[in-house]
């Protein structure tokens, strides 16, 4: 793992990156919180539906403005964070609230490509969903919210360590 960071480090974008000046992790830091906030947010309102909260609001109408935050949200905050990494990767060198993130995202992302292949999610923008299909998607709505939990969570306490 130190070799990995190491590495990207010193790759062109870290050098750049420290080469631009002292706010530059500032400002890698506030995209990361902000794309964050739109993930997180977006995952939350997503996941509470599929755990059964505004049961009366039907799934495609949440998921639709929803889902495609989340993405947006993601690919910011995965972009500022590897910059980030590229900064002063080797300080994070044994901090085991990195590997809980990253496992905790990974899990996360896992989780999200099984939603998308329950015959439920593919249903939902066409008829009403099955008991069964709705108890799937809140067990994948739990594994979700604790997934995305555990990694703001842990992404937080790497600061600390």
């Amino acid at each position: 793992m130190l070799e990995f960071l190491t590495w990207l480090e010193s790759s062109t974008l870290g050098d750049t990156l420290r080469g631009l000046g002292v706010w530059t992790y500032g400002v890698l830091n506030l995209g990361h919180v902000l794309g964050l906030s739109v993930l997180f947010g977006s995952v939350l309102i997503l996941d509470l539906r599929l755990l059964g909260v505004w049961r009366a609001m039907p799934l495609g109408q949440i998921s639709r403005p929803t889902v495609p935050l989340a993405g947006i949200g993601f690919a910011l905050a995965a972009t500022s964070g590897i910059c980030m990494l590229t900064v002063n990767g080797s300080e994070y060198y044994g901090n085991p609230f990195l590997l809980f993130k990253f496992t905790a995202i990974a899990v996360g992302l896992l989780n999200a490509l099984v939603v998308a292949s329950l015959p439920g999610w593919k249903a939902q923008h066409e008829r009403e969903l099955s008991s069964k299909e709705q108890k799937q998607l809140a067990v994948t709505g739990g594994i979700s919210l604790l997934c995305w939990v555990t990694a703001l969570a842990a992404g937080r306490m790497i600061g600390y360590w």
